[in-house]
């Protein structure tokens, strides 16, 4: 299917999906991401970089903090840690907490090989994210995931319960609809995106490689739709034992509102934390809130 144009989508989703258009766009002229973060040495010597082999690849991570607690950070589509979590690198407690930020297999700095996504790309991260924190032996880990690496995050916690500690997420679904697939057609094009959107990962990528995986990432996703019910990870939901936190921001205009009730629903336990203010990029625009919210529940 051909890109819609705004108006058209906006006319094709009725009253609340074209609002939830609108405030996309928007949030594409301002910036879905923050600017890349600086380079490690910026934050402080206790930050590393590197690269180590995890299931036939190198995967890239940033690892800071001294703390018994290993947390791993799981960025969302296209992204990478320097990319997604900048604020949770720097500020998130180094002696309470060891942390780690990886850019999964064809993201960021963890490529080659570039990124596809066949079926079972969301387990094929969640086996990755456990295989690397297992090589760094770490004995039993948290996870934070935000947009896609929620979903791997639940994968992850249903599919290796006895190594997950607690989980973060946020921006995360288990299912696609029809409204999600004409969200996600209206970013295929990273062309109409504003320069201030496209700057980061253009620098991250160049700019071919950076359209071409966005469009990839869209038609890697809109696969589930034509599956039973959606399912992305629906079915792993009640799998999940170790404490959850879910968090969504009820300005997100990537992910409906539907989503977070129905895990929270699903996730035996969970508990919902709702930011009136917060968008997609909740964690980075409210970056100190987000951070004491993570903090206290992970203790």
């Amino acid at each position: 299917m051909a890109p819609a144009r705004p108006g058209t989508m906006a006319t094709a989703l009725g009253g609340r999906g074209a609002l939830r258009l609108r405030l996309l766009l928007s949030a594409l002229k301002s910036g879905p991401r923050v600017p890349l973060a600086r380079p490690a040495a910026a934050f402080g010597t206790s930050v590393t970089s590197t690269k180590v082999a995890v299931n036939g690849v190198h995967l890239h991570y940033q690892r800071t903090g001294e703390g018994e607690h290993a947390v791993l950070l799981l960025p969302g589509m296209l992204g990478s840690g320097e990319t997604d979590f900048g604020p949770q690198i720097k500020n998130l407690n180094k002696k309470l907490f060891t942390v780690v930020a990886w850019d999964p297999r064809g993201y960021g700095h963890s490529r080659p090989p570039d990124r596809d996504f066949p079926g079972d790309f969301f387990e094929r991260d969640a086996k990755d994210a456990v295989d690397l924190m297992k090589t760094l032996k770490f004995k039993k880990i948290s996870l934070l995931g935000w947009s896609d690496g929620g979903i791997t995050a639940l994968i992850a916690a249903a599919k290796y319960p006895s190594y997950i500690h607690k989980i973060v997420i946020w921006g995360a679904n288990a299912y696609v609809t029809e409204e999600d697939e004409m969200i996600y057609q209206g970013i295929r094009d990273v062309s109409k995106w504003s320069e201030k959107a496209k700057k980061p990962l253009e620098t991250l990528y160049g700019y071919d490689y950076f359209a071409k995986t966005c469009e990839k990432w869209v038609d890697g996703i809109k696969q589930f739709k034509h599956l039973p019910d959606g399912n992305i990870c629906r079915h792993l939901l009640p799998l999940v034992q170790c404490p959850t936190l879910i968090v969504h921001g009820e300005k997100d205009p990537l992910v409906p509102r539907f989503h977070a009730d129905f895990i929270h629903q699903h996730v035996r336990g969970s508990r919902l934390h709702l930011m009136p203010e917060g968008k997609h990029n909740l964690h980075l625009r409210f970056a100190n809130e987000f951070n004491k919210l993570v903090e206290d529940f992970l203790q």
